[in-house]
């Protein structure tokens, strides 16, 4: 029943008692209906208020978010004018009256912005005592940059992601997730990025080939010439009394192979950690090889969104699947070191996560040292345990679109602090377009963009 009939209606029983020979029985319901008709209209009133306030309360947590989005780049004036903009295209309720939109923006330690709002419901029945609106206030307030992202994209690029369109799926789920990422930025240096391409080998940039971290002792052994060409490597045709000419090492292709020494990996564990290479231990450099299958060359971290993309365009399948190499120079990607420079300082006013995404479409099958999947895989899951131990967050994305089994080595690398290994770290896929969906519930989870009330 709308107010106004019940209003009347209460009107003509009062009237109806007037007339009647009994005046204590009068009097008496008089007195009586005069609260209760207060409580009920109080009620109502107070329940068109409450929804009145909700429905600000939504239009204001949708408005906040979408000024955060530009907040840092817009004058006072602009800001004020977007606020109201945004809130009055989603609030379209004409009861309430005299709302007036107030936002506050801090960029201290990321970014705040706060909005208010005001506003008065006309009452219908508690004006019959005196009392004419209601007010209403709510305020919705977004943080972001709170906590600054560093993430090492570590990407298969083996041969066997030519297949079922994994490649392409990839790339595009790696830009996607990238803007994403980068909408969550407020100022440069929130969130850095690296990509590590990897297959049997990584490629650290041909570009490097003066760089005092890498040793030339294997590479040098097979790239040359003989002056008899019977013998294809230094040692044969030194051996033989013949000379061995090295070619340039500027004819480097950029790969390098998994730290430690030629015979296997070294007591220190090179391979397995982020350990900076120290020129003269060459189990601690990195060791050239002309692999005739090198991935594209890696990228440190940057914040050059557009670089990133290039890059992520660029990458080609080719090769035999070595995870362990590829977590581990993305690892070092994060804390710097080789081919990787320091990253900036961290700043203490702001918290800060380290993430590593891991993706592979296959099992181990060659490293450095062994062709057996459970010795590449022993030595992968001492690096996932070093990781873990750093406090660094570790997502592991299987794409099994040929029926391999599930890999038991990327479900217990797959964890964060304080837990280790986490289930809800490692993603398991059969499809390429399942890539696209995971990339993108990864980079909303990291984003870390809320709504606190």
């Amino acid at each position: 029943m709308r107010a106004t009939a019940l209003i009347d209606r209460l009107r003509r029983s009062l009237r109806n008692f007037a007339r009647d020979k009994g005046g204590n029985v009068i009097m008496t319901f008089t007195l009586a209906l005069i609260p209760m008709l207060g409580f009920v209209g109080a009620a109502v009133d107070y329940s068109r208020a409450n929804s009145d306030k909700a429905a600000m309360q939504s239009a204001l947590d949708a408005a906040a978010l979408m000024l955060s989005k530009t907040i840092a780049t817009l004058t006072q004036a602009q800001i004020n004018q977007k606020a109201s903009d945004y809130f009055f295209a989603l609030f379209t309720r004409t009861d309430v009256t005299n709302i007036v939109i107030t936002p506050t923006y801090n960029n201290s330690a990321g970014g705040e912005v706060l909005l208010t709002a005001t506003g008065k419901v006309p009452t219908t029945f508690m004006k019959v005592v005196g009392q004419t609106n209601l007010n209403i206030n709510v305020s919705s307030t977004v943080r972001w940059g709170e906590t600054r992202l560093r993430v090492a994209l570590v990407l298969d690029t083996t041969g066997s992601m030519a297949d079922s369109g994994k490649i392409g799926a990839m790339q595009t789920a790696t830009k996607n997730l990238l803007s994403q990422l980068q909408s969550a930025v407020s100022q440069n240096g929130d969130v850095y990025v690296s990509i590590v391409p990897f297959s049997k080998d990584v490629n650290v940039a041909p570009t490097n080939y003066n760089a005092n971290w890498i040793t030339w002792t294997d590479w040098n052994e097979v790239n040359g010439t003989c002056s008899n060409s019977t013998y294809k490597t230094k040692t044969t045709c030194t051996s033989a009394g013949k000379t061995w000419t090295i070619k340039n090492h500027n004819t480097w292709n950029g790969c390098v192979v998994d730290r430690g020494n030629t015979n296997g990996p070294s007591a220190q564990n090179y391979d397995t950690n982020v350990s900076p290479p120290v020129v003269g231990t060459t189990a601690s450099m990195f060791s050239a090889e002309q692999y005739s299958y090198c991935s594209d060359p890696v990228m440190p971290l940057t914040y050059d969104w557009t670089a990133l993309k290039n890059t992520v365009n660029g990458l080609t399948p080719n090769g035999n699947t070595n995870q362990g190499i590829g977590l581990a120079l993305g690892w070092m990607s994060l804390v710097g070191g080789g081919p990787f420079p320091t990253p900036p300082a961290m700043d203490p006013n702001y918290k800060y996560q380290q993430i590593i995404i891991l993706l592979t479409d296959g099992l181990n099958t060659q490293n450095r040292w062994y062709t057996n999947q459970s010795s590449i895989d022993n030595r992968q899951q001492i690096t996932c345990n070093n990781i873990n131990a750093a406090g660094i967050t570790l997502y592991a994305v299987q794409v099994n679109t040929g029926g391999d089994p599930t890999s038991t080595l990327l479900q217990n690398c797959a964890g964060s602090p304080g837990k280790y290994p986490d289930s809800s770290k490692f993603y398991l896929l059969t499809s390429a377009n399942d890539i696209i969906t995971t990339f993108g519930q990864i980079a909303t989870t990291i984003s870390n963009l809320r709504v606190a009330k």
